[in-house]
C-alpha cells in the first residue's frame, strides 16, 4: 500500500499524475463501497448447489427462517431450482445469473422464509440510509399445480443489531410486525422486476439486513393469481423473487427510482421557491428529510411533522439545494432555490 511519505521525483509531472491516479482509485473505492450490502446479487456461491439458503446458498447470505432458495443459471435448465425455468416461475434475473426465493405468504398457517446477511460495515445512529432491491411475483413455472400461487404485499428489509440463524428442526419464530422499509402494495408483477426502495434514519448500530414479509397474515394483503373456486388444488401462497439488493449512506448509491420536482405532489410540495427566510414543505407529515447543498453537503436533516411545516432558511447561503424525502415507502428529490 502506497504511504504518504515525501518522495523525490525525477519527472516533471510525475507527482501530479501521482496524485490524479491515486484520486481515481480512492473515487473507484468509494464507488465500490457505497452499497453495505454483500454479494448484494447472489452472485458468489462455493458450488452450484440446490440445497439452498438453509443449507448452502449464496456467499456471506443464510437463512433467518425456514429454508430460501438460490437459483442459478448453472443449474439444468427447468430444474426446480434453476433460471429462467424452476419450480415457481419463468423468470431471467434482472442482472447476473442468479436470484433469492422466498416464501412471503403462507396460509392458513403463518409460515415465513427470510433471508439475512451482515452488512460491510455498523450503520452509524443518526444517518439517513438509502435501500432498494428488486421483487417478482412468481408464478407459471413448472410444479404440478402452477395456479396455487398468489401475490401479497409488506415484503420489505428489517435491519438488526444480531444475527439470527435458522436451521432445520427450529421453531418458527413469530411475526414481528415490523420492517424499515417495505413494498406497501400487493406485488402483482409476474413479468417485469418491481423497484422497492425507501430511506430510514437508523436508529440503532444496525450490523444484519434481513429479507422477507415480517408480518402476520392478518396484516398481510393478498390477491389471488387464479380463482380458488376454480382450480385444485388450491394452496394459498405468495412466493417472491429477489435481486439486486443494495444498502447505502449516499442517496445516490441505490437505485431507488427517484423523481425529482413535484411530480409525485399533486400540487407544490415546497412552496415559495424561490425563497428567502422560510420554506414550508406541504403534504409530507412524518416524512424523514435530508437538505444537501450544490456539492451534496449534508446541511440540515430531521422527521417534517405535519403536512404544513416550515424549514426557517434565512441564514443559509443563498444558493440552490436539494431536498430529499422518504415518504411512505418511497424516495423523492426536490430541488430549491434561496434568493436574497
Amino acid at each position: 500500500m502506497m504511504t504518504s511519505k515525501a518522495m523525490n521525483l525525477k519527472w516533471p509531472g510525475t507527482g501530479l499524475g501521482l496524485v490524479l491516479g491515486c484520486l481515481v482509485f480512492v473515487a473507484h473505492l468509494c464507488c465500490e463501497a457505497q452499497n453495505l450490502v454483500p454479494n448484494p446479487g447472489f452472485e458468489e456461491a462455493d458450488t452450484c448447489s440446490t440445497m439452498g439458503f438453509g443449507f448452502e446458498g449464496p456467499s456471506a447470505w443464510h437463512s433467518a427462517n425456514g429454508t430460501p432458495d438460490h437459483l442459478q443459471s448453472c443449474l439444468p435448465y427447468g430444474n426446480a431450482l434453476g433460471l429462467p425455468l424452476n419450480f415457481f416461475t419463468f423468470q431471467e434475473p434482472i442482472e447476473g445469473n442468479s436470484y433469492a426465493g422466498l416464501y412471503t405468504y403462507h396460509g392458513p398457517n403463518w409460515y415465513r422464509e427470510w433471508i439475512m446477511a451482515p452488512l460491510l460495515e455498523p450503520m452509524v445512529v443518526g444517518q439517513t440510509y438509502y435501500c432498494s432491491f428488486r421483487a417478482n411475483a412468481a408464478f407459471g413455472g413448472n410444479a404440478q399445480y402452477p395456479q396455487i400461487w398468489l401475490a401479497n404485499d409488506k415484503v420489505g428489509l428489517l435491519f438488526t443489531t444480531y444475527e439470527r440463524h435458522w436451521y432445520q428442526g427450529d421453531p418458527y419464530p413469530a411475526p414481528l410486525n415490523d420492517a424499515h422499509v417495505i413494498y406497501s402494495q400487493v406485488l402483482t408483477d409476474t413479468v417485469g422486476w418491481t423497484l422497492v426502495s425507501g430511506s430510514f434514519m437508523a436508529d440503532s448500530a444496525y450490523q444484519y439486513l434481513m429479507i422477507g414479509n415480517f408480518f402476520s397474515n392478518a396484516l398481510t394483503d393478498t390477491l389471488h393469481f387464479a380463482d380458488p373456486n376454480s382450480v385444485f388444488p388450491w394452496y394459498p401462497r405468495g412466493y417472491t423473487l429477489i435481486d439486486a439488493v443494495c444498502v447505502s449512506p449516499n442517496p445516490m448509491g441505490c437505485d431507488l427510482g427517484q423523481s425529482v420536482g413535484e411530480e409525485l405532489a399533486g400540487g407544490p410540495v415546497l412552496f415559495p421557491n424561490p425563497a428567502h427566510d422560510q420554506l414550508v414543505v406541504g403534504q409530507r407529515g412524518g416524512a424523514e428529510a435530508q437538505v444537501l447543498d450544490a456539492v451534496g453537503r449534508g446541511l440540515w436533516q430531521g422527521r417534517i411533522t405535519s403536512d404544513r411545516w416550515v424549514l426557517d432558511v434565512g441564514s443559509w447561503a443563498r444558493g440552490a439545494y436539494v431536498l430529499h424525502m422518504a415518504h411512505r415507502g418511497r424516495v423523492e428529490v426536490h430541488k430549491f432555490v434561496l434568493t436574497e
